[in-house]
C-alpha cells in the first residue's frame, strides 16, 4: 500500500513540481494563470487533514478501483494526499539550483527539456530524494490512520486487534513495527542524499 502510494506520488509530485517551476515568473515557461491554477490545487491539497480527505473522496476512491475497503482502495487517497506534499518539496529543490548553472546550459545551446533532465533535476537530486524519504515517512502514518475506515495495513491490525480487543501486546507489536520501518526509510533516505549530494 505504502509502496505503490509513494511510487505514484513521487511521479506526480515531481510532474506537478516541474511544472509549478517551468511556469513560474522566472521560469523556462512563464504562465502565471498556469502557476497560479496549480498552486491552488497544491495549497488546497496539502492543507487537507488526511482523515477528511480519506472520507471526502471516497466516491473518486470507488470509481477508481471500485470499492473503498481494503488496502487497494487506501492508495488512492493516499496519493492524492501526497502529490501535493511532494510537489512542493520537488519545487523547493528546483528552485535552489544555482541560477547560474542554468544560464550556463542556456548559453551552451540547451533547449528547456535538456535544462529540467540534465540540469534542474540532476542538480536537485540531493533535495528531492530527502523530500521523497519525508514524504514515505508521512505516508506510512497516513496509512496507519487509513486502518480506521478499513483501509488495512498496520492501523487496521493495530485498531481491529489491539483496540478493539484489548490485545495491549498487539498495539505495541504494531508501534514497534511502525517505529522501525520508519527508521529504516530514513536511514536509507539519508544515505542516499548524503551520496548523491555535492558537499
Amino acid at each position: 500500500m505504502v509502496a505503490v502510494a509513494a511510487l505514484l506520488s513521487a511521479l506526480g509530485g515531481l510532474l506537478v513540481g516541474v511544472l509549478l517551476v517551468l511556469t513560474g515568473r522566472d521560469g523556462l515557461l512563464p504562465a502565471r494563470p498556469v502557476n497560479a491554477l496549480l498552486g491552488l490545487v497544491v495549497n488546497v491539497g496539502r492543507s487537507l487533514p488526511f482523515i477528511i480527505l480519506l472520507v471526502a473522496i471516497i466516491p473518486v476512491t470507488r470509481a477508481v478501483v471500485g470499492t473503498t475497503i481494503g488496502t487497494t482502495a487506501a492508495i488512492v487517497p493516499l496519493t492524492v494526499s501526497a502529490i501535493p506534499f511532494y510537489a512542493r518539496i520537488v519545487e523547493t529543490a528546483l528552485r535552489e539550483v544555482d541560477r547560474d548553472v542554468i544560464a550556463a546550459a542556456r548559453a551552451m545551446g540547451a533547449n528547456r527539456r535538456q535544462i529540467v533532465g540534465k540540469v534542474l533535476l540532476r542538480e536537485a537530486r540531493p533535495g528531492l530524494v530527502a523530500g521523497f524519504t519525508l514524504t514515505v515517512v508521512a505516508l506510512i502514518g497516513y496509512s496507519a490512520m487509513a486502518g480506521v475506515i478499513g483501509g488495512g495495513g498496520l492501523g487496521d491490525l493495530a485498531l481491529r486487534y489491539g483496540y478493539q480487543r484489548f490485545e495491549n501486546d498487539v498495539m505495541i507489536a504494531t508501534v514497534v513495527l511502525l517505529v522501525a520501518f520508519v527508521q529504516l526509510v530514513q536511514v536509507v533516505g539519508d544515505v542516499i542524499t548524503r551520496r548523491l549530494s555535492h558537499r
